[in-house]
């Protein structure tokens, strides 16, 4: 009888927990909570066996990490142009007056 056995992979994925924290705190909170919570399974799912779930809750909390590092970068770049725009608004109208 041929039994296929599942080979458990060398080690696990990485959980990418630490950018995940800190993308949370730097960047983007909702976003980064939702990475944290991926990152969190990694490991879980992988002592459970759950190899397959565990690549995907690694890939996932990569990708939220991007993301909420993608959003706060987004709102900087938009908060310091704003800032920049006021600024030469003031200096203008300071001008002119």
């Amino acid at each position: 009888m041929n039994e296929q056995q599942v080979q458990q992979p060398q080690s696990p994925p990485p959980n990418y927990l630490v950018w995940a924290i800190l993308t949370t705190i730097l960047c983007c909170l909702p976003f980064g909570i939702v990475s944290i919570i991926f990152a969190a399974q990694v490991n879980s799912k992988w002592v459970a066996g759950d190899f397959t779930g565990a690549q995907n809750a690694s890939k996932n909390a990569k990708v939220w990490a991007w993301v909420s590092f993608a959003v706060g970068i987004s709102v900087a770049v938009i908060y310091l142009i704003a800032i920049l725009a006021l600024g030469v608004t003031a200096f203008w109208a300071d001008s002119f007056s």
